[in-house]
């Protein structure tokens, strides 16, 4: 592996991550959303979206490994975006404007906890890469300095 796809590869992986922690405010900033979306004519709370990600290696590149023509290592990718179908939150407030006959409310399906705990994932995976990102920098510059 070249030390420039090496770059390239952990600048996958910044994107990917930041695109995770964009989706993850976004899911903390509608945790109350009760309006976002009609759905077979009626008003359907937030639901949580998700960040897929996969390697970027496709069968050419593990054939190419395989007859020893390059190395695997090309970075991730995200795939999509998914939204996640467990059910809504029920809660009993009859005052609220979306409440249904019974008085209860579909609240997003959006726990802060687990929101939380995937921020703090995701930006310790970015915080990784930036010093992998960091040292590879620092070997470019030193073997630059060996020309001298």
């Amino acid at each position: 592996m070249s030390i420039f796809q090496s770059l390239n590869t952990t600048a996958s992986a910044l994107t990917a991550q930041r695109l995770r922690m964009d989706v993850i405010s976004a899911n903390m900033a509608n945790v109350d959303t009760t309006r976002a979306k009609i759905v077979d004519g009626k008003w359907e709370p937030y639901r949580r979206k998700m960040v897929v990600m996969e390697p970027k290696e496709t069968f050419s590149s593990f054939l190419n490994v395989a007859m020893n023509r390059q190395q695997v290592g090309n970075g991730v990718r995200v795939t999509k975006i998914i939204e996640d179908r467990t059910p809504f939150k029920l809660v009993y407030d009859p005052s609220h404007p979306d409440a249904n006959e019974e008085g209860y409310v579909q609240l997003p399906n959006v726990d802060p906890l687990k929101e939380m705990v995937d921020l703090i994932s995701a930006t310790r995976s970015y915080e990784a890469n930036v010093t992998v990102f960091n040292a590879t920098k620092g070997m470019l510059m030193k073997a630059l300095e060996i020309g001298k």
